[in-house]
C-alpha cells in the first residue's frame, strides 16, 4: 500500500504543467510584478511629494522673510525717530515746579520737502523743542509744528515740517488704500522701539478692525481719549512706536501706529487706517496748514447691541442721541445749518456707508474743509438726503 502512494506521489511531482497552468502562472507572475511596482512607486512618489511640499513651503518662508526684509529697507529710508523735550510740572513742598522731560516716537515722511506724519500725542501741547533722526543717523533740529487735532479728537494725529534738510534728500512713503485692507493680511511696523532702538521692524498680521479704545492721551496728567475706527493687529508695537508706519506687502502705508493694549494682553495693538486721514494729508500738502473737516455733531455708533437696547430698527449709522445737557447739533455748526436733527440716524456719507469699517468721524477724515457732501439720513423711520458744507474746525 505504502509503495503505490510513493509510486503515485512521485507520478504527480514528476507530472509536466499544462499549458493552460503555464499560461496562468505567468499571469500570476506579471500581476506581482507590477502590483510590487505599483507600491514601490506610490512610496517613492509619496516620498518625493512631501519633499517637495517641504522645500516648497521652505521656499515661501524664504521669499516672504526676504520680502520683509526688502520692504523694511525701502520704506525705512521715510521713517524718522522723533525726539521731543517738553514742559512737565510736579507739586513740591514748595509749591509747583516746572521740569524738562524727554521723550521719543516715530514719524514717517510724506514730501520731499519735509512733512511728517507722527501723532498728536507724541508731540504734547508744552512741547519746547523738536528733532528727528533720518534713517542714516542725520539730526535735524530745526523742526516745526504743523498742526494737531484737538484734545478730544478720534484721530491721533500730528504734522511736524522740516525746515533745514541739511542738503538731504527726504524719500516720502507711498500711500495705501486702508479700505482695502482685511483680517489676516500681512503687514510689517516700523517704528523707534521704546524710544531706544530706531527703525525696529515687527511682522504680523491684521487681526481685526473698526476697533475703539480709550487710550492714554500722553502724560498722567493729559487723562484718556477715545480713539475710533482702528486696525487691531498682532505685530509688535512698542512704546516709542508710536506714529510710525504699519506697510503691507506691496510697501504702501495702510496705518499710523498709535497704541497697545495695556493690562496683561499680548501682541495687541492698534493703528488708525491711512485713508482716514487723507483729508488731513492733503489739506496740509495744499496750504501747509492742518485744517479738519468739521461737521458738528455728537452721536454714537449704532452696533446690533445698541440698537436693540435704543429700540431702533436700523443697526449701522450715527445715531444723534438725545443728551441730558445740551443738544447732539452743535450750535452754528455745519449741521446745524443743514437742518439735522436730534435722533437723527445718518446711514451714509456720499457713497461711504457708515459700518463697522467706517465712523462718520473717519469717513469726515477722508474729506476737505469746503466739500459739500450728502447726507443719507434716517428720520422717524424714512430715509431722506441733505446736504452740508463742511467747515475748519476750530
Amino acid at each position: 500500500m505504502e509503495n503505490n502512494q510513493s509510486k503515485s506521489f512521485e507520478s504527480a511531482k514528476k507530472k509536466p504543467f499544462s499549458m493552460s497552468e503555464k499560461i496562468g502562472l505567468v499571469i500570476l507572475m506579471l500581476i506581482a510584478s507590477v502590483g510590487a511596482g505599483f507600491v514601490g512607486g506610490y512610496y517613492s512618489n509619496d516620498k518625493t511629494a512631501v519633499n517637495q511640499g517641504r522645500e516648497a513651503q521652505q521656499q515661501i518662508v524664504n521669499n516672504e522673510s526676504g520680502l520683509i526684509a526688502q520692504l523694511a529697507e525701502e520704506v525705512g529710508q521715510s521713517v524718522v525717530s522723533v525726539n521731543v523735550i517738553s514742559t512737565g510740572v510736579t507739586d513740591t513742598f514748595f509749591g509747583a515746579r516746572e521740569f524738562s522731560q524727554k521723550s521719543a516716537g516715530t514719524g514717517f515722511i510724506v514730501s520731499a520737502d519735509g512733512i511728517i506724519v507722527t501723532n498728536r500725542h507724541v508731540i504734547l501741547e508744552n512741547t519746547d523743542n523738536i528733532s528727528v533722526t533720518l534713517s542714516d543717523g542725520t539730526e535735524l533740529d530745526d523742526i516745526s509744528v504743523v498742526g494737531r487735532t484737538g484734545a478730544n479728537d478720534p484721530l491721533d494725529i500730528a504734522f511736524l515740517k522740516v525746515n533745514d534738510k541739511k542738503g538731504k534728500d527726504l524719500k516720502p512713503v507711498k500711500l495705501g488704500d486702508s479700505s482695502k485692507v482685511n483680517v489676516g493680511d500681512k503687514v510689517i511696523a516700523i517704528g523707534n522701539a521704546l524710544g531706544q532702538f530706531q527703525n525696529t521692524v515687527t511682522a504680523g498680521i491684521i487681526s481685526g478692525y473698526g476697533r475703539n479704545i480709550e487710550a492714554s492721551a500722553g502724560s498722567a496728567a493729559s487723562g484718556s481719549e477715545t480713539l475710533q475706527n482702528l486696525f487691531q493687529t498682532d505685530t509688535a508695537i512698542n512704546q516709542g512706536n508710536s506714529g510710525g508706519p504699519l506697510v503691507n506687502m506691496s510697501g504702501e502705508v495702510i496705518g499710523i501706529n498709535t497704541a497697545v493694549a495695556a493690562g496683561s494682553a499680548e501682541n495687541i495693538g492698534f493703528a488708525i487706517p491711512i485713508s482716514d486721514i487723507s483729508g488731513l494729508i492733503k489739506s496740509v500738502l495744499d496750504t501747509g496748514e492742518l485744517r479738519r473737516p468739521y461737521l458738528g455733531v455728537r452721536y454714537i455708533n449704532l452696533t446690533d447691541d445698541i440698537a436693540y437696547q435704543l429700540n431702533l430698527d436700523t443697526k449701522r449709522g450715527s445715531y444723534l442721541a438725545p443728551l441730558q445737557n445740551g443738544s447732539p447739533i452743535i450750535k452754528d455748526s455745519p449741521a446745524a445749518k443743514a437742518g439735522l436733527k436730534e435722533k437723527d440716524i445718518i446711514v451714509k456719507v456720499n457713497d461711504n456707508k457708515i459700518n463697522d469699517r467706517n465712523s462718520l468721524a473717519s469717513v469726515l477724515g477722508r474729506l476737505s474743509v469746503g466739500d459739500k457732501v450728502k447726507l443719507t439720513v434716517i428720520r422717524d423711520g424714512a430715509e431722506m438726503t441733505i446736504e452740508a458744507t463742511l467747515e475748519a474746525a476750530e
